[in-house]
């Protein structure tokens, strides 16, 4: 699955327009490397969201085309 449509999915970052924003300003990293947002996300790899002054750490647990509300929260893990 695309870095964007996963942060949306995921309900990381609410919509997939602001993911690639964000994606094609190089603020995300994916396993410590600045990611596009066409990167295949896979199981086990660790994202970096820096936006402003907040940095989120995430580890991806599964990859689902659909998530309801309450199963997009198990697709990943927040890291310190």
């Amino acid at each position: 699955m695309r870095l964007d449509k996963y942060l949306k999915v995921s309900r990381i970052i609410k919509r997939r327009s602001v993911a690639n924003e964000v994606c094609d300003a190089k603020h995300v990293s994916v396993n410590g490397k600045v990611a596009r947002a066409s990167y295949e996300v896979k199981i086990g790899d660790v994202i970096e969201i820096q936006m402003g002054a907040n940095l989120t750490r995430a580890e991806v647990l599964s990859v689902s085309e659909h998530a309801t509300k309450e199963n997009a929260a198990q697709m990943y893990k927040l890291l310190s």
